[in-house]
């Protein structure tokens, strides 16, 4: 009778035992193994907890104005939350990824997801700016896990290729995620007062505790945990830091996220004051912009596939500079809306081009480490945008905030991560992946 059992053959491949073990398929990767149907409801749950992180960040932007007059303060104040909720966000990365090499996936998972719940419950009802800042902290930490957490189950399970299509679905939620949850807090905002969408962000982090509980496997068995277990954090840290294309593709993704994210802080201010769009408005603009980074997403990994993920960089690394240096020239040309927003959407889906790029580079080279990987990836992106950001907002201090302060900062960003590209990476260097 044919067995589903499998077991691993020299190589470390997959072998489905049955009939005859020479005709019997090979399967190089757990996920090998794994049916379409539950492949894709992978994708779902995983999405889904990677969205927690940038729901969590983003969700409040359209609120600024508001919370800047309901606490009677500075915009670089309500911005300095934001840089809050993402050190909160970089920090818990750091902790949750190593832990979950150590312990497993899940438990870190259900445990770090609570304090969410908690956080967001703190935040809906802060009486002032200096708890709603804490709040806002912790609600970061809270939503660390998610986005680590799914990188690791699809590195445990996958590699070569479909590990490039897997990656390209979670990156496709990371980068899309940003840009939607200001069109859906908008349109919250219509319908309730600020406060309500922290209860709104407690409900999902709910949502995603009783998923991690009932639905997510543990894919790092004790066994596995065992053989890393002569491994410690340190080390794990050492390996990964030690890799010059994992330390090439960290600064580049850093600095996409931090282009992405000078325009995510700076744009309640520049659309909504300085141009007049009231939330609704503003919420589909980010909509509109969005659909710029699902098709960079979706033809990346295509692309990735055929030409090699560090060729897609060079071309979206460029396309990032490009764009930046066209809205700070429509801007002095005095074009207005339509000359921001226009090379705008070109700049977000240059940063849909690098988005898998960037986590396939870093996590295919790290398999047996591919929690902390993730974690030192997903923290350098938060925790390096949470600093250049909120540059924006000092760059403009008293003059208001400009197209062109917004896209100075990003063409900065683009620039250096040009140059990590081919001083660091150098992409003649890196190997195609496998299948």
């Amino acid at each position: 009778m044919t067995g589903t059992i499998r077991t691993s053959t020299p190589t470390g491949a997959i072998r489905t035992l049955g009939a005859n073990p020479a005709t019997a398929p090979i399967m190089l990767h757990p996920g090998d193994a794994i049916s379409n149907r539950r492949r894709t409801l992978y994708i779902v749950l995983l999405g889904a907890l990677t969205a927690l992180g940038p729901f969590t960040i983003d969700l409040y932007l359209p609120a600024f104005p508001v919370l800047e007059a309901d606490f009677q303060t500075t915009s670089a104040a309500i911005q300095l939350t934001l840089t809050g909720t993402m050190i909160g966000f970089a920090l818990g990365q750091l902790v949750v990824g190593p832990l979950s090499d150590k312990v497993g996936r899940r438990v870190p998972l259900i445990v770090v997801t609570a304090l969410h719940v908690l956080a967001s419950i703190a935040a809906a009802v802060a009486p002032d700016l200096l708890l709603l800042g804490g709040a806002r902290v912790l609600m970061g930490v809270g939503a660390a896990a998610g986005g680590v957490v799914a990188m690791a189950i699809v590195r445990d399970l996958f590699g070569g290729r479909r590990l490039v299509v897997m990656l390209s679905r979670l990156a496709l939620v990371s980068g899309v995620a940003p840009v939607v949850a200001p069109l859906i807090g908008s349109w919250l905002l219509g319908v309730m007062p600020w406060r309500g969408i922290f209860v709104v962000l407690a409900a999902y982090g709910a949502i995603m505790l009783l998923a991690s509980l009932f639905f997510v496997p543990e894919t790092l068995p004790k066994e596995r945990r065992q053989e890393r277990g002569s491994s410690t954090i340190w080390q794990r840290y050492r390996s990964v830091f030690s890799d010059r294309v994992f330390i090439g593709v960290l600064i580049i993704g850093g600095m996409t996220f931090s282009g992405l994210f000078s325009y995510l802080s700076a744009s309640p201010f520049l659309f909504q004051v300085t141009h007049g769009l009231n939330a609704q408005q503003y919420g589909w603009l980010f909509a509109i912009n969005s659909v710029g980074v699902v098709v960079g997403v979706q033809t990346a990994s295509r692309l990735a596939s055929r030409f090699g993920p560090q060729w897609v960089l060079a071309f979206s690394t460029a396309v990032l500079l490009v764009s930046g240096a066209a809205i700070i020239v429509d801007d002095l040309a005095g074009l207005g809306f339509w000359g921001t927003v226009i090379p705008l959407f070109v700049f977000m889906t240059a940063c849909g081009f690098s988005f898998p790029c960037v986590q396939v580079l870093a996590l295919d080279r790290h398999g047996k480490a591919a929690g902390t990987a993730a974690s030192v990836l997903g923290a350098t992106n938060n925790g390096v945008a949470a600093i250049i950001s909120p540059v924006v907002g000092l760059i403009s201090a008293g003059a208001g905030i400009t197209a062109s302060t917004m896209a100075s900062v990003m063409v900065g960003c683009a620039v250096i991560g040009i140059l990590a590209l081919w001083i660091i990476v150098r992409p003649r260097t890196v190997e195609m992946l496998n299948p």
